[in-house]
């Protein structure tokens, strides 16, 4: 059977659907019915404040309205928030607002769909079995992180007696961690066991120990059953959307799980993904990793949301949003400028229509998307219909595997930030951090140069000084880490922040 009722059970006040099965069931039987539905990637500009949101899950809910209204089948994948901070306070909901908001938002800003906790205890579990693999002189030390969904400067770094020795740990945000990732990517329970056994525990005698060496994976995968499973819910106008895998794109991917993507394709004509932060981090990842790397659709449109404050009152910092247009045009994806207003901006909107004529963008859409919701936006959708309608689905771009991997980084800058690769500045520390993982991953059996690189940054900043000239802007990379099972490797730039603390509200 390939009825997607047959993989939908209740939770609660959403369903949770078994993606993997659904999925297994379409590639057994590949006659049965099912849809190829075109992604369209919503990302924004690179906003002024981290802790303030440009509104991508609210133009998201209220583009699949929006479409929805016009008689196009349209659904709307998003990602878990963590709880710690989306949650806290430190930005805007992760389930839209006003007349743009799901039906349910305290099930998603909360965390309960219940794959957080589940993620969390799973990895928190592989590192108790680190902890026991110390005491029988398996591993000297541990490399794999605790993970809480409630951020702590004080358990960033912690030292636990171990007995002979007191073994360094440190505690990162559930959806940063390497588990979480290995989820996201994965298709299958299969592939999860096979990437969580490929995970580097830790160290032994210098050379590099994997949790498949001496645990039973069931442990972990059976604490995942539920996790795996996407949420479905709905906005208040009925349109339906799928939630499943973690946020930050700034510290980690910062995607919807492949398998809800993949899953959502074949339900509907257009599905809407949305990617983490600003278009140099969200949709760099969603391009360069998910699509690049792991087989994701490139998307056949994007829509680049941003505030009219963010555009037009900072003028030190009004290059980046062109820049961001600009960008994905030339990756020939039809890409279409949105303004979120706030309330009492409606008479900036011919100021700044002129401004989008003058940069030569698509005719820009723009509304108070909290008030009005899709309304405001299926008048403004011809030439986005007509882009989506007329274009034929992209062919995969080209994998960048076995590129080494500085060189891979200063192509990221220069493609996604606009620094070309001689202003690419290895910061002291920089070049034994990265020997240091290359003599890990030799020891494990990997390629560091075959990883799939994450760039680990400020949300607020795309360069060491965004305010700089053009030819003085730089980006300086700091440290490297190895997330073997994920088959990714992090590489922090300067202006980095793994754990943001929330604000008090």
């Amino acid at each position: 059977m390939t009825d997607i009722k047959d993989f939908t059970s209740q939770y609660g006040l959403v369903e949770k659907i078994d993606a993997f099965g659904y999925l297994d069931a379409l590639k057994a039987n590949p006659d049965a019915p099912r849809k190829h539905g075109k992604i369209v990637l919503v990302t924004a500009d690179t906003p002024l404040m981290a802790s303030r949101g440009e509104g991508k899950t609210t133009t998201t809910i209220a583009l699949i309205d929006a479409l929805n209204k016009r008689g196009i089948d349209a659904a709307a994948v998003l990602r878990q928030p963590s709880m710690g901070i989306t949650a806290a306070g430190s930005k805007g909901g992760a389930s839209g607002g006003g007349k743009a908001s799901l039906t349910h938002p305290e099930l998603i800003d909360w965390g309960l769909t219940g794959e957080m906790a589940a993620i969390a205890a799973a990895q928190n579990l592989l590192v108790s079995f680190a902890e026991k693999a110390i005491d029988e002189g398996r591993l000297d030390d541990i490399l794999v992180p605790r993970v809480s969904e409630v951020p702590s400067r004080s358990l960033r770094a912690i030292t636990v007696d171990a007995g002979k020795n007191n073994v360094a740990e440190k505690v990162v945000l559930t959806p940063t961690c390497e588990l979480m990732q290995i989820v996201c990517l994965s298709r299958s329970m299969d592939e999860i066991g096979r990437r969580v056994a490929a995970m580097i525990a830790g160290t032994k005698d210098g050379k590099a120990v994997t949790f498949g060496e001496f645990i039973d994976l069931w442990r972990i995968t059976d604490m995942l059953a539920g996790a795996v499973m996407p949420a479905k819910t709905e906005t208040v106008n009925g349109s339906p959307v799928y939630v499943h895998g973690g946020p930050f794109a700034n510290v980690s991917i910062g995607i919807p799980t492949l398998a809800s993507v993949q899953m959502a394709c074949s339900l509907h004509d257009v599905v809407i993904v949305e990617a983490g932060y600003g278009a140099d981090a969200g949709a760099q990842k969603w391009l360069d990793i998910a699509c690049r790397e792991y087989g994701a659709q490139w998307p056949s449109a994007a829509i680049v949301v941003t505030r009219a404050s963010t555009w037009r009152d900072d003028p030190e910092l009004a290059w980046r949003y062109p820049f961001h247009v600009d960008r994905l045009e030339k990756l020939d994806i039809p890409t279409f400028p949105l303004v979120n207003l706030w309330d009492g901006e409606d008479d900036q909107i011919p100021a700044l229509r002129d401004t989008a004529k003058e940069l030569e963008f698509r005719d820009p859409i723009i509304g108070n998307l909290y008030r009005d919701g899709g309304e405001a936006l299926a008048p403004q959708l011809d030439q986005f219909v007509d882009a989506l309608v007329g274009g034929s689905m992209p062919a995969a771009p080209h994998s960048h595997k076995g590129m080494p991997l500085v060189e891979n980084v200063r192509w990221i800058a220069e493609q996604a930030y606009g620094v070309p690769a001689e202003r690419v500045v290895l910061k002291d520390g920089f070049a034994s951090s990265l020997t240091e993982a290359n003599e890990l991953c030799m020891s494990a059996g990997v390629s560091l140069d075959d990883m799939a690189v994450v760039a680990v940054k400020s949300p607020a900043t795309m360069t060491d000084n965004d305010r700089a000239g053009e030819d003085e802007r730089t980006v300086t990379l700091k440290k490297v880490e190895v997330h073997a099972g994920a088959g990714l490797v992090h590489v922090n730039l300067t202006t980095s922040l793994t754990t943001p603390m929330p604000k008090i509200v």
